[in-house]
């Protein structure tokens, strides 16, 4: 059944019958996803909003991937067509991109979508591909991890969607931004909206049914965020919808890779490596200790050290506000 305002795309159709045969013929996809049946989950409650915990042993190989250039050196790009296993297809998206299942799911529809060149995980090329996937895919959130910000190939540039309604964002972002936000910019094609600490994560809040400005906009906090002078790309995650002919793209400014509790050692550790999916509320533990144990007061811990910190939120967003 679609949801209201959704209309399921022929692309996705196509998308659908390849989940369908990878699931019945890929051994290790048919068993992860079937596994998904038995992934535990706990809500921890907040006012106005939600964090869904889902215990998910089988995500340690993201979790815990090591990115530094020496690791990567060493193994096998797993995105590149000529290193992934024989049984794992996909589906063409125009000239540059493949859909693939990813066979470690944290949806019941998973899809990974690299780029059909080996090129780092780069946002500023690839952003109008984004939205375009995000129009072709409108039951799906289509989200970018950058590469210092959960992607666990930082190396080979891809993107990465699932079930829409699935993050806890999803469904609360409106009521969030009416709520906390602050308008930063708007006119008769597009809002932009920033939401602060009271939720937890800092993030701007787009929607527009104009490409160009989205383009726009984008161009010009993309140079904002260049200014803080943080090592390559700005730190970011991006989630992207297309819904009742408009687009919905959070962004979310960075300051931290990991927590310090993903380094500390005995029972201090928390093994939580957030990315995109975590920034929108569903928080993917491969540890049941981890799952079992995490707090309210943690969260507001790891979140706070994550997200791009006050002083430079406020500067940024005075930034926006004025007129380019």
């Amino acid at each position: 059944m679609q949801e209201s305002g959704m209309e399921q795309s022929d692309f996705e159709f196509r998308v659908d019958a390849l989940l369908e045969q990878q699931k019945q013929a890929w051994p290790l996809a048919k068993t992860n996803f079937s596994g998904l049946q038995q992934v535990q989950s706990r809500t921890i409650s907040f006012e106005g909003f939600k964090i869904q915990l889902q215990f998910n042993p089988e995500r340690i190989r993201s979790s815990a991937a090591k990115t530094d250039a020496h690791s990567i050196q060493q193994r096998a790009c797993f995105l590149c067509a000529n290193s992934r296993p024989p049984e794992q297809r996909g589906l063409p998206f125009g000239e540059d991109y493949t859909v693939l299942i990813n066979p470690f799911p944290i949806f019941e529809k998973h899809l990974t979508i690299p780029l059909n060149r080996h090129l780092p995980q780069e946002i500023a090329t690839y952003f109008p591909d984004l939205l375009e996937l995000s129009r072709q895919l409108p039951e799906y959130t289509v989200f970018y991890n950058g590469p210092k910000c959960g992607a666990s190939a930082p190396d080979h540039f891809h993107f990465q969607a699932g079930k829409h309604q699935l993050m806890p964002i999803n469904s609360e972002i409106e009521e969030v931004a009416n709520r906390w936000g602050e308008v930063l910019f708007q006119d008769e094609k597009t809002r932009l909206v920033a939401v602060g600490g009271n939720y937890l994560r800092k993030l701007l809040y787009f929607r527009s049914a104009s490409k160009e400005a989205l383009q726009v906009q984008m161009n010009r906090i993309r140079g904002f965020l260049d200014e803080r002078g943080q090592d390559g790309e700005p730190m970011m995650n991006l989630l992207a919808n297309y819904r009742a002919n408009e687009w919905e793209l959070i962004l979310f400014p960075r300051d931290q890779q990991r927590p310090r509790q993903f380094f500390a050692e005995g029972a201090g550790q928390i093994l939580l490596s957030p990315a995109s999916v975590e920034m929108g509320g569903l928080v993917i533990l491969p540890r049941k200790e981890d799952f079992e144990q995490l707090t309210a007061d943690d969260l507001r811990d790891i979140y706070e050290q994550v997200s791009i910190n006050d002083a430079d939120f406020e500067e940024l967003k005075a930034k926006i506000k004025q007129r380019p």
